[in-house]
Order: C-alpha cells, then sequence, then structure tokens
C-alpha cells in the first residue's frame, strides 16, 4: 500500500460512511440505468419546477403577511395611496413594488406552478397513453394521481392568498361550492371561512395550507414516487436488445447526472425569462377585494378552469328536500364531475388488469395505436376536458368574436355531449388505420422514391425492406386474448368477457416469420419472481442498500451494547 494520506474529501466520506454507511447506496445509484428518450423528461419537468417553487416561496414567506385585518396603504403604489385594503394585499403590493426582486420572485413562482400542474398532467397522459400504469406500477399511478390533485389544491390556495379581487372572485364561488352540498353545506361554510363571508380567517387558512400542510404532503409523495420509480426500474421503449427484464439507456453517474442538471438550470432560466417578459397576476390592477365588487371577465389560471367551466355549461336547476334545497347547478358541475373523473383516473389500471388478468410484469411501453380502445378513451377524455375548459372563458371568447354569450353556451352544452363519442371513434380508427399501416410497411416495404417503366408501358414503384430497427419496434407489441365466459358461468364473468372482447377485439394482425415471433415472445417474458419460499433462490450475499444498511446499522448497535 502506499503512503499517501487520504484527502479531507476522502476522509469525510470514511468518517460519514463510519457512521450512516452511505458508499453502499450511493454505488448502487450510481449504476441506476435511466432510459434515454425525451417522454421521460417529462416527470423531470415537473420535478425541478416544484424545486423552483420551493425556493421562490421561502422567498416570499419572508415579505408576505396573510391578514385579513383593514390598513390604510401608503406604499409606493401610488394609485392606492391611502386606500382602505387587506394586510395580506398591501404586503403582496410591497412585494411587488418596495422588496428587491420580490416582482420577479413573484412571478417566476405563478410561471413555475404552471408548469409544475401542466408538468404532471402530461406525464400523467404520457404514462396512461403507454400503459405504463400497468404492473407492477398501480401503486405509483395512484400516487401520480394524487400529487396531481394535491397540485390543483396547492395551486387554488396560492392564487387566493393575496386578497385582490381575482382571487377573492375564486373564493366566492369556492364558498357557493360548499353551500351546494346538500345537508352540511352551510356548516362547511361557516368551518372554512369562519363565520359569514368572506370572514377574516380564510386567507390564514389558507396560508398555512399553502407553506405547511400540502407542500409536506407533495414532498411526502414525490420521495415516494421517486423510490418506486429506483425500485420498479423504468419503462422503456421496444428497441433492438430491449426486453421486458433488463433496462437500456445511460447510467446515473456521470451521462444522466449532466443531463438532468442542464435540464435544471434551462428551466430555472425560462421561468426567470418568462417572469421577466410576461406579465402575469398583476393584483396591483384588480384591486383590493370587496364582497359587493365582481370582476368583468375574471378567468382563474388555466388548471381550475375545467370547473369553471362546468359551472357555467349547467343549466340552472334545484330541489326541494324534505324543506332542505339543493342546488344541482352548482353541487353537480363543481364536486360530482370532477369527483367522477379522479374516481376514473384511480380506478383505471386495475380496471384494465380485470380485464386481462395477466399476472406478469410489464416494463415495455406500448405503442398508442396498438392499444386503439385504450387511445381512443384517452382522446375522449381530452375532449370532454378541452369543451369544459373552453367553457370556462365563454365570456371573453364571447366577446372577442363578437357572438352571444348564450349561443356560445348552447353551442358548447352540444359539444360536450358529441365530442368525446366523436373523438373516441375516431381515435380508435386512426390507430387501427396505422396498423394496417405498419402491415403494408412489413408487407412491402417502404418505397423509393423511384419509379420503373416496364417495356409495355406501365410504371413499378421501387420499395426497399423496412429498417430492422423499425422492424422490431412495430412486432414487439403485447396481444391479450379477450377473455371467454363458459356456458353457464356467473353474469359477473358474462360481462368481463364482453367487455374484455369490446376492449381487446379490434387490431390488425402484422405478419412476421416463425423466427421473429419466438423473438417477440422472448422479448415480452416478464421477469419471474418465485410465489413460496420454496421456489425461491438462496438469498444472495448482496443484497439492496437499504437493507444493507438496516443491517450494518443493528450490527454496530449490537456491537457497542455487546450483545
Amino acid at each position: 500500500m502506499s503512503g499517501r494520506k487520504p484527502s479531507a474529501g476522502e476522509r469525510a466520506a470514511i468518517s460519514l460512511d463510519g457512521r450512516l454507511p452511505v458508499m453502499e447506496g450511493g454505488r448502487e445509484l450510481l449504476r441506476k440505468v435511466f432510459p434515454d428518450h425525451w417522454s421521460f423528461l417529462l416527470g423531470e419537468l415537473a420535478l425541478y419546477s416544484f424545486v423552483v417553487l420551493l425556493l421562490t416561496g421561502v422567498y416570499l414567506t419572508f415579505f408576505f403577511d396573510p391578514s385579513m385585518r383593514e390598513i390604510v396603504y401608503d406604499g409606493s403604489y401610488l394609485p392606492l395611496r391611502g386606500v382602505s385594503l387587506s394586510e395580506a394585499y398591501a404586503s403582496t403590493l410591497r412585494i411587488s413594488f418596495d422588496v428587491r426582486g420580490g416582482l420577479l420572485i413573484r412571478q417566476v413562482h405563478h410561471w413555475s406552478a404552471l408548469l409544475f400542474v401542466s408538468a404532471i398532467g402530461v406525464h400523467l397522459l404520457r404514462v396512461f397513453f403507454t400503459g405504463a400504469f400497468r404492473r407492477p406500477r398501480e401503486l405509483n399511478w395512484v400516487i401520480g394521481v394524487t400529487l396531481f390533485n394535491l397540485a390543483l389544491l396547492e395551486g387554488f390556495s396560492g392564487y387566493s392568498l393575496p386578497d385582490d379581487t381575482l382571487s377573492g372572485t375564486g373564493l366566492r364561488i369556492a364558498e357557493g361550492v360548499l353551500l351546494s352540498v346538500p345537508l352540511v353545506g352551510s356548516y362547511l361554510t361557516f368551518f372554512a371561512f369562519g363565520g359569514e363571508f368572506p370572514g377574516h380567517t380564510i386567507v390564514p387558512r389558507l396560508f398555512s395550507l399553502h407553506i405547511l400542510l400540502v407542500p409536506g404532503l407533495l414532498l411526502a409523495l414525490i420521495g415516494a414516487h421517486l423510490t418506486l420509480v429506483v425500485v420498479l426500474k423504468h419503462t422503456q421503449w421496444a428497441a433492438p436488445g430491449r426486453t421486458n427484464r433488463n433496462v437500456v439507456g445511460m447510467p446515473f453517474f456521470p451521462q444522466f447526472m449532466t443531463r438532468t442538471l442542464g435540464l435544471l438550470f434551462t428551466l430555472s432560466g425560462i421561468m426567470a425569462l418568462s417572469a421577466f417578459l410576461a406579465e402575469i397576476n398583476p393584483i396591483w390592477r384588480y384591486g383590493s377585494y370587496r364582497p359587493d365588487v365582481a370582476g368583468a371577465g375574471a378567468q382563474p389560471d388555466w388548471y381550475i378552469g375545467f370547473i369553471e367551466g362546468a359551472l357555467r355549461l349547467m343549466p340552472a336547476a334545484e330541489t326541494r328536500v324534505l324543506g332542505h334545497t339543493v342546488s344541482w347547478s352548482a353541487f353537480v358541475p363543481s364536486l360530482v364531475v370532477p369527483g367522477l373523473l379522479f374516481a376514473v383516473l384511480y380506478a383505471y389500471p386495475f380496471a384494465e388488469r380485470w380485464l386481462d388478468p395477466d399476472p406478469g410484469e410489464h416494463h415495455l411501453c406500448d405503442r398508442p395505436r396498438n392499444k386503439p380502445t385504450r387511445t381512443a378513451l384517452g382522446a375522449a377524455g381530452i375532449a370532454f376536458y378541452a369543451v369544459l375548459l373552453i367553457a370556462g372563458g365563454n365570456d371573453v371568447i364571447a366577446y372577442t368574436f363578437g357572438v352571444s354569450v348564450n349561443t356560445l353556451t348552447e353551442v358548447l352544452r352540444a359539444a360536450l355531449i358529441v365530442l368525446p363519442p366523436v373523438s373516441f371513434m375516431l381515435a380508435r380508427r386512426i390507430c387501427l388505420a396505422l396498423q394496417a399501416r405498419d402491415r403494408t410497411r412489413l408487407l412491402e416495404g417502404d418505397r423509393t422514391g423511384r419509379i420503373d417503366q416496364s417495356p409495355d408501358g406501365g410504371f413499378t414503384g421501387r420499395h426497399r425492406p423496412v429498417r430492422q430497427y423499425e422492424r422490431v419496434v412495430m412486432l414487439v407489441r403485447e396481444v391479450p386474448v379477450p377473455q371467454q365466459a363458459p356456458d353457464g358461468a356467473p353474469r359477473r364473468e358474462r360481462v368481463r368477457a364482453a367487455v374484455s372482447s369490446w376492449f381487446y377485439g379490434d387490431r390488425v394482425e402484422l405478419p412476421a416469420t416463425e423466427r421473429e415471433l419466438e423473438r417477440v415472445a422472448g422479448v415480452l417474458t416478464a421477469p419471474a419472481h418465485p410465489r413460496t419460499p420454496a421456489e425461491r433462490p438462496p438469498r444472495p450475499t448482496t443484497t439492496g442498500p437499504v437493507r444493507r444498511l438496516v443491517r450494518r446499522i443493528m450490527r454496530r448497535r449490537r456491537r457497542g451494547t455487546g450483545r
């Protein structure tokens, strides 16, 4: 051994590893393989926008006062000087005009919030359309949908804090939604607002929710989500060398770490540039909220727009039951519709597994065209959401284009009924057409652009065989067999067989040789996991980093106590 003394960094690492064995866990993490595809960056965009939100939010917390106590404003914004307004609104003005860099940080925070919700939503769409929610990732899908719910709550509580006319209008709508809950609506409203609207406690309560409770839940769930990603490994797109049992990509260090840090800095720069160039949420133009004032053309942030649109499209309807009035025009669009939407999202992985109870794991992404019914359901859901989102701004659209807002509302009501099934049928036919195109390419090859003329004057286009890479991408696909119900089966089994035949029945068969079929079957073979102790192999000497960490800590504890 050489006589070189360890450096200060090496000594610190050895000392830390002696107390908490991080070397072994770090070695496992550094060898973690990440697939190289742009679609996997969507989750990282959500993660890094959340990081920017935390940093800017901590800065803003130092200067924001969540009090609804009225004061006379004497700050730098001259048009409001001498006006009575709430302390929350005054402190937001102070951040915008008196705190150095305050307005920039406020706008970075707001733009990052919009990106955070958008990235989660698009990431969920990517997971849905590629089937990355299937076994063993059902729990991670549930966590992702919960993160989206919490992001909506975090966004709503955040833009309600300044106590300006726009946020106050949103709280007024929230009060109406709570009042529409049958039997207990008035109690919920008094509990939330601390009395009659607007009260003096809603902003402090939202502030605690915004900076403490919801961020804590987001941090915990993001940690659980990332842990499951590491433990369950990444999904990947089918390609030569990629199977259902391996992951092909780049190691965490140095390639992936370099790229992901570059993405973090790029995102931060774009958010800062957006805040510098594009004004967002100029509360000084709206004024402090007063219950007797409503701003014309008030619009919430886009992620709440679908609830606003549902409220505007729902016809007026109410029922008198046992001396209580049930306002369906507020209760159904604001609580029932979002509740059903998220209930479907939570239940979908388990419903699809019920239709195809394959016990194997799925680590290869589906091409959306190869699952036409799932893709069509997603397209119908997007159309439904888009109509509601457009309806959330029907007054602004009507004013901009000079049309009747009543006529536009009737058109959007019809579109809400017609567009989702039309989108479903159109998307399904497009998927089947793309499968047919793959079949034609496999049979005839790709056109070269060269045309030959025969001696009798005919013309024939030349084709070349499909590249091996593309051939593998097209042929590697899972083809579930629709469930069959035997004669005399219970009704539940007959229903499952009928729905399974509808879900998996339509597809285009792709031509393949016997050798190719064997290779595809080998690629799709799921990892084997013994189910009983007798089937399990002997425990290897190397285990996971967490288990090794626990064992080393316990050995040191026993050593210290003499046991």
